[in-house]
């Protein structure tokens, strides 16, 4: 592996083009450009304000800039440096701006969702989206960018409209059984949309393009319900997150779950594999030993290094009790990802802090437990093999495949405590950030 050198950050806004040749990073008010190969600065741009959130056209040659503070949209174009575009959406304010699939428009959501405005860079016309609901996921397009799902809300009942993306005509409007809709994600496919309840009501509904109901999921009343799902990259299973610490597996022939996982203190599976990450100090030899120590030599003697053993079952991982008069309790099933082969699961129940989950799909069950030394911050799988990155809040980076297991230390000198990561689309290479600096992992080819 090799390491590029640390550079500005802010926002933890530093993103790979979807073609994976560029990559853009936020410095306050300044959007840089670099090369994804060499990271030499292609283009800079300098925004009206602090920038809060970028994002890339799906072809790579825009990027949208959002200043949410001013209710402002730049956008910078690759190709022509010279030309730009202003959205300023006044005193309506702006709460998140998009891209649709074309990267040819771009969907603003005012202050207190009061409509999704629809701006066209290419005929500089304007379509409005009334009564968005304000939840955590509330538009969703369809993976081939044909149709757009939107919840709303009015007269205090939730409904979904879909519309056509290519002419934003309306093409359904129905009514949910929800008691107050929070998210919304289509099947990879576009054929089945799966919508889900607030936490205070389990209830996962499943509807087809044309607005008929599919299926309606419950696990369990009276108790909180969904916090996260995820589809598998074939559409055959839907994974569902809840708050009593299980994921269940629904299939897509009947809606009904084929099996649930749950993720207890204590994995007693001999058949589970264990890795746990040690840390232990560097021995050096007193012959080598030089006053003043080198500049290399120091960094060794004073750091730790962390490696993984693996651990006899059964295995007690570290159990935290969620607190139980407080908002936004740390509990249940707070991240789930499929592997791009369909082969694998990766969840984090947020109860035990410390731990990755790995479930192998094809034989329902569990295969392999990552037990960190601290709270596992973000997990991404490579986008074109089974391979799992993830980061800690520290300085290291840790990689699972079916081969194993390995941690690897930034070298990097100061404090650089790595909070997100995302990969490169070639899957060679990934963006590993912290709140103030970020780097470039390059993982050589023998590796992959």
């Amino acid at each position: 592996m090799d390491f590029s050198e640390l550079f500005k950050l802010s926002g933890l806004l530093g993103r790979f083009s979807p073609d994976g040749k560029c990559l853009a990073s936020c410095v306050q008010y300044r959007l840089v450009v670099r090369d994804a190969n060499t990271l030499q600065i292609l283009q800079l741009y300098t925004c009206l304000d602090q920038i809060q959130y970028i994002e890339w056209s799906s072809d790579s040659l825009f990027i949208l800039c959002a200043m949410y503070k001013r209710g402002i949209v730049q956008v910078w174009s690759l190709e022509q440096p010279d030309w730009h575009c202003k959205i300023d959406e006044g005193s309506a304010g702006l709460v998140a701006s998009c891209w649709s699939p074309d990267g040819r428009h771009i969907l603003n959501t005012t202050e207190f969702h009061l409509r999704i405005t629809v701006w066209s860079l290419c005929t500089k016309s304007v379509s409005y989206i009334k009564y968005p609901k304000a939840c955590q996921q509330g538009i969703a397009f369809t993976r081939d960018g044909r149709y757009m799902a939107v919840a709303e809300r009015r007269d205090c009942k939730d409904f979904i409209s879909i519309f056509v993306c290519s002419d934003w005509q309306l093409l359904r409007h129905f009514g949910t059984e929800t008691q107050d809709l929070f998210g919304i994600e289509w099947a990879p496919n576009g054929c089945v949309l799966a919508a889900w309840d607030t936490c205070l009501e389990y209830k996962i509904l499943l509807y087809s393009l044309d607005g008929r109901l599919l299926s309606t999921y419950q696990a369990y009343e009276w108790s909180l319900g969904v916090k996260s799902i995820a589809w598998s990259p074939s559409s055959q299973f839907l994974a569902i997150g809840s708050y009593d610490e299980k994921v269940r597996i629904l299939n897509h022939v009947t809606w009904k779950k084929i099996t649930e996982f749950e993720h207890p203190a204590t994995i007693a599976n001999k058949r589970t594999i264990v890795y746990k990450e040690v840390e232990k100090s560097p021995s050096v030899e007193t012959e080598r030993l030089s006053f003043p120590p080198t500049r290399a030599l120091a960094s060794s003697l004073f750091s730790t290094q962390s490696k993984y053993d693996i651990s006899q079952v059964p295995v007690s991982l570290q159990y935290v009790k969620p607190v139980a008069d407080r908002a936004n309790p740390k509990m249940g099933i707070g991240m789930l990802a499929f592997s791009p082969d369909n082969c694998f699961l990766a969840t984090k129940n947020d109860n035990i802090p410390n731990a990755v989950w790995i479930w192998d799909i094809q034989k329902l069950k569990l295969f392999v437990v990552l037990e960190q030394l601290c709270a596992i911050q973000s997990f991404q799988w490579d986008p074109r093999q089974p391979r799992l990155a993830v980061c800690t809040g520290n300085s290291r980076v840790y990689l699972w495949s079916p081969a194993g297991c390995v941690s690897v230390q930034v070298p990097v000198e100061g404090d650089f405590h790595i909070v997100s990561l995302s990969w490169r689309s070639s899957g060679d290479s990934m963006v590993l950030l912290s709140k103030e600096n970020f780097c470039v992992c390059y993982i050589e080819r023998e590796e992959v």
